[in-house]
């Protein structure tokens, strides 16, 4: 047993689990590789302006849930708790939306962190692939990002997930909506903070997840009925193109999600098998996140599904996915001239993309087929200094049990015909 353990509220990925996770991670990601996203890479931490002020001063976000800290250069830094307004920083920084091609279409994957009460679902350590194209306000950019999140999901397996959307207004609407809201929940039984919240951001107080709140917000005024009627049109529009090109969803009115960038669109993917965390992905339009961070106006959407919330709701469902073995091929010498031969033939076998594995650590025979079994190989390379000096070595096949001499120079072509 270790000294150390993994901190509260973080796990680790091992082997055989963590196959899973990269399934998934590819499953998302490849769908916006075939639509132009291009992948991109930041840091695990930020400065800490960056996330107050683009995630927002009022959410819990910033105020209860980021790692911040101070360097010993006197830097104030933060962990990323998201990964848009990195995403965002970054394209700016390398002045990508200067290139004439707009929008910018990116994709990222990595480690978020919140310190929040662990629970199922709920991690302070957590993993994300998510997509941002940045620089265009389309209706249609809108759709296919929701569009390719639902096929995403759909060829993992999915299937008892639903999307909702709504529409959060824009700068135009929006503040008349704001005032209609702040001043419905001054006259709420609220606390302190709760109402200190109302003033900054009311939105988020929609949010809210405690009952208390939410039985008093039943009479809240809606934006739905407040929106412009580019607002409005615009909604309609992309409601029309995801349902165009098969995609259902559900209008939810009083979806706000849960940072202050979001304008105009936005969604979420819920999985009612996962209980109270059953948001397994989510995002919308941030037409002023740019401005916010000392950058130009540039509309922006995108969104971020959580790898760990989709594998829990795979495994809600029952679904197994279909992941390859990890080895094909597994080499047994027995004495030091097979060790020699074989183990050229499994960097052999490696080369031309088969993945094989070797008996390390001189074990006996019986020992080197138990781990032979283990390992998953769907054959098996057995050889002794007999079958050497006859110029053969032994393939087993480990499901049907059947075993024949191969020759030592034709075992690379013989086993690249079986395996295909």
């Amino acid at each position: 047993m270790s000294t150390f353990q993994a901190p509260k509220g973080t796990y680790d990925l091992i082997p055989p689990d963590s196959a899973k996770y990269l399934a998934v991670r590819e499953a998302i990601a490849a769908p916006l590789r075939n639509s132009g996203y291009g992948y991109i890479e930041t840091p695990g931490f930020e400065n800490v302006e960056l996330f107050a002020r683009g995630v927002g001063e009022s959410t819990d976000i910033v105020t209860k849930e980021m790692y911040a800290f101070e360097t010993k250069g006197g830097d104030k830094l933060a962990l990323r708790p998201e990964g848009t307004a990195s995403v965002l920083r970054a394209a700016l920084e390398a002045n990508l939306h200067k290139s004439g091609n707009l929008p910018v279409k990116l994709w990222y994957s990595g480690s978020y962190y919140r310190y929040e009460r662990p629970q199922k679902g709920r991690y302070r350590h957590f993993s994300q692939v998510g997509a941002e194209a940045i620089g265009a306000e389309d209706p249609a950019l809108d759709a296919e990002l929701i569009i390719l999140a639902d096929q995403a999901y759909r060829s993992l397996g999915l299937r008892n997930f639903r999307v909702l959307l709504n529409s959060l207004g824009d700068k135009e609407c929006r503040p008349v909506y704001r005032a209609a809201l702040q001043e419905f929940l001054r006259g709420l039984d609220l606390d302190e903070d709760t109402l200190r919240r109302a003033e900054i951001n009311p939105l988020r107080v929609l949010d809210d997840k405690r009952e208390s709140v939410q039985k008093q917000l039943g009479d809240a005024p809606l934006l739905r009925d407040y929106l412009c009627d580019a607002c409005k049109a615009y909604h309609e529009e992309v409601r029309e193109l995801i349902t165009a090109a098969g995609v259902a969803f559900e209008d939810d009115p009083k979806l706000v999600r849960g940072l202050d960038y979001y304008t105009r669109t936005t969604f979420e993917f819920v999985h009612d098998g996962l209980g109270s965390q059953s948001a397994v992905g989510g995002g919308g339009r941030y037409d002023g996140l740019s401005e916010m961070i000392g950058g130009p106006a540039l509309p922006s959407v995108g969104w971020a599904l959580g790898v760990d919330r989709t594998v829990l709701a795979l495994e809600a469902e029952g679904v197994e996915l279909d992941l390859p073995s990890a080895t094909s091929v597994f080499a047994v010498p027995l004495g030091e001239e097979a060790r020699r031969v074989l183990f050229a033939k499994v960097t052999e076998l490696r080369r031309v993309g088969i993945a094989a594995d070797f008996s390390y650590g001189a074990k006996g025979l019986k020992g080197a087929m138990k781990n032979a079994n283990r390992s998953g190989a769907r054959y098996t390379i057995v050889a002794g200094e007999r079958d050497l000096a006859e110029g053969v070595v032994q393939l087993k096949d480990m499901d049907s049990g059947e075993q024949s001499a191969v020759g030592v120079n034709e075992i690379v072509a013989e086993l690249e015909s079986r395996l295909g």
